[in-house]
């Protein structure tokens, strides 16, 4: 049993180690929820400029 579970930490640091050095942009933070940077949000419009 601990062998397994020795290869399986094994395991994880390897693809941690690749993951890190193939220069892919890795967060190990969790989910992120920023409200501003998703796609279907519309941008205020600017107000126009009167003359």
């Amino acid at each position: 049993m601990w062998k397994i579970i020795l290869g399986f930490i094994a395991f994880a640091i390897l693809a941690i180690f690749v993951l890190t050095r193939s220069g892919g942009d890795i967060d190990l933070g969790g989910e992120k929820h920023d409200v501003g940077a998703g796609a279907g949000h519309a941008q205020p419009a600017a107000p126009a400029a009167s003359k």
